[in-house]
């Protein structure tokens, strides 16, 4: 019985550490560029753009086919792959175009996740789907 709870905490213990490398990017050399976040309001159907900036912080070229994706609970968006080669130190700026779907429920939000090779990052962007249309009222009488 020790031995299993061992083996079970051992293993606990594992997955922890994995999941704290993979959050962290300790060896990654791709770096995002943040410089804003915030909540992006969007009706369903209309279109939306996506510009992030990438720089190669390691030692030697590279390449890493990158692609995005707004997740959320009711809804996701994705974005086509696409490849980028750097040099050391070299940056470069990805752009996307994309619709937010007809049938993403109003007053639902998808975050902004950037997927490549075998990591992500969730990045602090989030589009929030609001009405098309929005009814105000112009003028009242009473007699």
């Amino acid at each position: 019985m020790k031995r299993k709870l061992s083996l079970i905490v051992f293993s606990a213990v594992l997955l922890i550490v994995m999941f704290n490398f993979s959050f962290t990017n300790a060896t990654d050399p791709l770096e995002f560029s943040e410089k804003r976040s915030e909540i992006v309001e969007k009706v369903q159907s209309e279109i939306f753009t996506v510009e992030i900036g990438f720089k190669n912080t390691g030692k030697n070229e590279g390449g890493w086919n990158i692609s995005i994706v707004f997740e959320g609970k009711q809804w996701s968006q994705a974005g086509n792959s696409q490849y980028l080669e750097l040099e050391p130190s070299e940056e470069e700026t990805l752009k996307w175009t994309g619709t937010v779907p007809t049938d993403a429920p109003i007053d639902t939000v998808a975050r902004l996740v950037v997927y490549y090779e075998d990591s992500f990052k969730a990045l602090n962007w989030w589009i929030h789907v609001v009405p098309g249309a929005e009814l105000t009222i112009k003028s009242s009488c009473v007699k």
